[in-house]
C-alpha cells in the first residue's frame, strides 16, 4: 500500500510540476516572491526577510551550477573552441533553454528555494518539535513491546502513506504560484513529523 501510494503521489507531482511552467509565465513565479518576500517582512522583520531571500538565491545558483546545461557562447570561446562551432553551439543553447518554458522553469525553482528557504528559518524550532514526536513514537513503541501488546500494521501503513502523500503536497506547495500564508511552511513538516512519529509507535518489525 504505501508503495502504491508513493509511486501515485509521486507521479502526480512529476505532472504538477512539468505542468505549471507551461500554465504560468516567468514573471507569475517572480510576482509571487516579491509578495511573499513581503510577507516575511511583516512576519519577522526586515533583515531575516534578506536573510531568506539571500539563502533562496544561494540555492538557486548552487542547483543552476549542478545542472548540465550547455555553456554559452562566451564561455565556449574562452575554452578554445572554433567560432564556428561556438557560435553554432550558443544558437541551439538559446533554442533549447532560452524559451518562455524552460525560464518559466527556472521562476519556479527560485519560489521553491525561496520557501525552501524560509522554512529553514524555522528550522531551529522545527528540530526540537520533529525529534520529540519521533522518540515519542519510539517510546509508545517500547512500551506496547513491553506490554506484550499488538501493533498494528494498518495504522502503520495509513500514517506512513498519509506521511508520503503529505511530503508530495509540500512540494507541490512549494511551487504553485498561489500565496501562501508564512506560518503554513512550518506547519506543514510539523504535520509530517506527527504521521511519522505515529507510524513509529505502530511499526512492527517481524522476526
Amino acid at each position: 500500500m504505501i508503495r502504491i501510494v508513493s509511486i501515485a503521489a509521486l507521479l502526480c507531482l512529476l505532472v504538477l510540476v512539468l505542468y505549471l511552467p507551461s500554465a504560468h509565465p516567468p514573471e507569475r513565479f517572480l510576482a509571487q516572491i516579491r509578495t511573499e518576500h513581503q510577507a516575511m517582512e511583516a512576519l519577522w522583520g526586515e533583515t531575516p526577510a534578506l536573510r531568506i531571500l539571500d539563502r533562496a538565491l544561494g540555492l538557486q545558483g548552487a542547483a543552476r551550477e549542478s545542472t548540465p546545461i550547455p555553456p554559452t557562447a562566451g564561455e565556449s570561446a574562452a575554452s578554445g573552441v572554433d567560432g564556428a562551432v561556438a557560435r553554432e553551439m550558443a544558437s541551439v543553447n538559446q533554442r533549447l533553454f532560452g524559451n518562455n518554458y524552460f525560464r518559466a522553469i527556472d521562476a519556479l525553482m527560485l519560489l521553491a528555494a525561496f520557501r525552501l528557504s524560509a522554512m529553514l528559518e524555522w528550522l531551529p524550532w522545527m528540530a526540537v518539535f520533529v525529534v520529540a514526536v519521533l522518540i515519542d513514537g519510539s517510546i509508545s513503541r517500547t512500551i506496547k513491546s513491553r506490554e506484550f501488546r499488538q501493533h498494528d500494521p494498518e495504522r502503520f501503513a495509513l500514517f506512513a502513506s498519509l506521511a508520503v502523500v503529505c511530503t508530495c503536497s509540500t512540494v507541490v506547495a512549494a511551487v504553485v504560484p498561489f500565496t501562501l500564508h508564512p506560518l503554513i511552511l512550518p506547519a506543514v513538516p510539523a504535520a509530517i513529523a506527527a504521521l511519522m512519529g505515529r507510524s513509529l509507535a505502530h511499526f512492527h518489525l517481524r522476526p
